[in-house]
């Protein structure tokens, strides 16, 4: 097994970068607290791309006979949905960064890259990204930012992103924000990845991943402000359970604010346990590709 040795990778953990912050005036007690990412001086594109986009996409939170199965969600503002590319079908072709985009529906942004045949594509934009510079899906891939290879041919102390977790799936980890992951080892048949929740799995070797770690790295240091830029954001409000009747929540009822009242600690609305209870099924079957489970 080929063991880590972080000297020398140029690509090795966090590298860091200016963070582009836009602070507001306090003219108000909202607007004293909120702060954004200063869009104008990283994005390159306006608006979509007409032939990547389809019909509105609107947090309903429904399923087909109309009962609510995620909470705090719905309403909010009309979204168009971007197309984005995670199979990355179009190997051994080179594609030039046209623009990079914001997209509404997810945390990190989108670049919209041109492959040689004239195809238009949207993928996820790493740090680092610019405009008019190519990346290419190949197994012989140069070890550059955005490209994209078998795991099992990355060398140990880079960062990748959007890894394949069953081969022919498409990219389905580590496609946040700002994230990252670390090729720790190489195995024969299995690379070890420390995930961004510290999580080391097995992934098969074939699996692809793109090299670098994802933009808007800044995603974290966002403050809303007020209660109606969640709104727009789809977000509903949570109402506490103690604050509920008892017909409503296991917490709920008593006189005035009383605790929980229960010996059997904390629960959903739905009476199961919750806070430091394991919610992982025993004996799943991706199981046996976690060497050490997340931190908490």
């Amino acid at each position: 097994m080929q063991n880590a040795d972080f000297s020398g990778s140029p690509l090795f953990f966090f590298y860091f970068l200016p963070i582009i912050m836009k602070h507001y005036n306090p003219t108000s007690p909202a607007r004293r607290q909120m702060e954004s990412v200063e869009w104008k001086k990283i994005l390159t594109g306006v608006g979509p791309t007409k032939s990547l986009v389809s019909g509105f996409y609107r947090a309903r939170a429904r399923n087909g006979d109309g009962r609510i199965t995620t909470r705090h969600k719905g309403g909010g503002a009309k979204r168009l949905w971007r197309e984005v590319d995670f199979l990355y079908n179009k190997k051994d072709m080179p594609a030039r960064i046209m623009s990079l985009k914001y997209d509404p529906n997810r945390t990190s942004l989108i670049a919209l890259v041109q492959y040689r045949d004239g195809a238009k594509r949207y993928v996820l934009a790493s740090r680092d990204m610019n405009v008019g510079s190519e990346i290419i899906i190949s197994e012989s891939a140069p070890l550059e930012v955005g490209n994209r290879m078998p795991i099992g041919k990355i060398p140990v102390g880079m960062m990748i992103f959007n890894i394949e977790l069953y081969p022919g799936h498409g990219a389905q980890m580590v496609r946040s924000a700002g994230v990252g992951a670390i090729v720790l080892a190489q195995e024969q048949s299995y690379t070890l990845v420390q995930l961004p929740s510290k999580e080391v799995r097995k992934i098969r070797v074939e699996n692809w991943a793109s090299i670098g770690s994802l933009s808007n790295h800044e995603h974290g240091l966002v403050t809303g402000g007020n209660a109606g830029r969640s709104r727009h954001r789809g977000i509903r409000p949570t109402v506490r359970g103690s604050v509920m009747n008892p017909v409503d929540h296991p917490h709920g009822g008593g006189e005035g604010r009383t605790q929980r009242g229960r010996r059997r600690g904390p629960a959903t609305p739905w009476g199961k346990p919750a806070r430091g209870v394991r919610t992982r099924r025993a004996k799943k079957q991706s199981s046996k590709f976690i060497i050490s489970r997340r931190k908490k």
